[in-house]
């Protein structure tokens, strides 16, 4: 075979994917059919629990100075993210080109194989390996590997090629999304609406100006090429009334309001991850981050199965925690269309839920939608408040002084037990895991007395930052959650290869 993993789409997904293929060891190819990148962003910046992730992979330090803010939307209602817990907020204003060049950079790093003009035209899955026709600068060839993802967006190829069933609602409108220089216009960064539809603006470096222009009763249209900059102008007039039109575009796009996500995730040997599985409006800048926390959930999970840790079905939990979590995005961002992009039928709607955001619970309940930091997986049943949950930044201080984190900890890709006790036989029952689970050994700095954590003596960490067993308060024992996440323990693998 050419490779372990083929994946397809050098987007933010993709790159994430290779990069924490490569951290489990697998060999990957990563394809993409465009020649080189466009530099167009239509995210701008990365919520929370994305903050989070580059964190615990060391990759924040590569965006340079990261502007953090607390302030968000539901629909165009400001909400109070500063509400949530964790070390992180949102990240502003960071352009998806630069977060694809840093997540490239880190792939490369790590040895990805990326083929930039290669375009995938079919697909095969014989049930023992996928072969997969591409279409490159010197013709076309075929590739084969053990899997095969697609992370090639919205209009999927692999999708389509693999078969998978794709239902939702079509689009109802076309807006415009717009980088213009030469524009003095009042910021509206969670946008306004308007008698005829919705504007936001937002002040980007360089003298840039983002523009969003959702006009009501613009019939959506599939187009060959992006819309031309006076289109945008007159729609902002008609809406706004005023002229527009001597701003110099920088790139010009358009999007509608489909919602639609595939019934799964897994089709054999053929995935999908991101914009590839599910498409929305772009409520909340929602969908870059959905598409990298699907990247890493399903990264370290292939990449232990392709090396002989875990059982094949280990793949299958893949879709049983992010198909929930996708169809949870299709509400949230259907719910804040309705509140935004509606007319003045819906205003006191908005304006009951402007009285509902300002009471605390609820606009926790909401920021931690939109942001990610509600998302818990069935991963185990007990008592423990952060089984299923995502670990939290917690500071450690070991018996010689010396100070790392759980953040830390997670770097290199792994599993990680938390030893916060001491606890000698605990590690002994962990020790047949040592190859692919990090035992750190160290107390808690600075706990808060209501941390969730308080009382904690011991937690074990999936590699994508998910709790996956704690104690107290996990009904299984040690060696079960380590043999669920992480295959066989040494010694048992050792043994059943002597006796074949």
């Amino acid at each position: 075979m050419d490779a372990e993993v083929i994946v397809v789409g050098a987007g933010p997904a993709g790159l994430t994917l290779a990069g924490e293929l490569r951290l489990a060891g697998a060999d990957v190819i990563l394809l993409e059919k465009l020649s080189r990148p466009t530099g167009e962003s239509r995210g701008l910046g990365f919520t929370a629990r994305t903050m989070e992730i580059f964190d615990q992979r060391g990759l924040l330090s590569r965006f340079g100075d990261v502007e953090i803010s607390n302030v968000g939307h539901f629909g165009g209602l400001p909400v109070d993210f500063g509400l949530l817990d964790g070390a992180h907020q949102a990240a502003k204003t960071i352009p998806q080109s630069q977060t694809e060049a840093v997540l490239e950079a880190w792939a490369g790093d790590l040895g990805t194989d990326l083929r930039r003009g290669h375009e995938v035209v079919s697909v095969d899955d014989d049930g023992t390996r996928v072969t997969a026709g591409v279409r490159g600068p010197g013709g076309e060839y075929e590739l084969t590997a053990r899997y095969l993802v697609g992370c090639d967006g919205g209009r999927s190829a692999v999708r389509k090629l693999g078969g998978f069933d794709f239902p939702g609602t079509p689009a109802t409108m076309e807006m415009f999304l717009a980088d213009v220089k030469g524009l003095d216009l009042e910021p509206r960064m969670i946008g306004e609406t308007l008698p005829g539809g919705m504007v936001m603006v937002g002040p980007l470096p360089g003298g840039v100006t983002r523009l969003i222009v959702c006009e009501r009763g613009t019939p959506p249209q599939r187009r060959t090429e992006a819309p031309s900059y006076d289109e945008v102008a007159a729609a902002w007039k008609r809406l706004t009334g005023t002229d527009i039109s001597q701003g110099d575009p920088v790139w010009v796009s358009s999007f509608g309001d489909a919602t639609r996500q595939v019934t799964e995730y897994r089709r054999g040997r053929i995935f999908l991850a991101g914009d590839s599985a599910h498409v929305h409006l772009p409520a909340g800048g929602q969908g870059m981050n959905a598409s990298i926390q699907d990247a890493v959930n399903l990264g370290w999970k292939l990449g232990a199965v392709v090396r002989g840790h875990a059982p094949e079905t280990l793949l299958d939990s893949y879709h049983d925690e992010r198909h929930p979590v996708g169809e949870r995005l299709m509400l949230n961002t259907r719910a804040q269309g309705l509140l935004f992009l509606s007319g003045s039928e819906m205003q006191p709607l908005r304006d009951v839920f402007r009285e509902l955001i300002a009471y605390d619970p609820v606009a926790r309940h909401l920021a931690g939608m939109v942001s990610g930091l509600e998302i818990r997986y069935a991963i185990a049943a007990g008592t423990h408040p952060l089984l299923g949950r995502r670990m939290p930044h917690l500071e450690l201080v070991d018996d010689a002084g010396g100070k790392t984190s759980s953040t830390q900890a997670l770097h290199a890709g792994r599993g990680v037990l938390l030893d916060l006790a001491g606890n000698a036989e605990l590690r002994r029952r962990a020790d047949g895991w040592r190859d692919r689970v990090d035992i750190v050994t160290a107390g808690p700095h600075g706990l808060p007395g209501d941390s969730p954590l308080a009382d904690t003596g011991a937690i074990l960490i999936r590699p994508d930052g998910y709790v996956a067993w704690a104690a107290p308060g996990c009904h299984d024992d040690l060696p079960t959650a380590l043999h669920r996440w992480f295959g066989a323990d040494r010694r048992s693998r050792r043994s059943s290869t002597s006796e074949e």
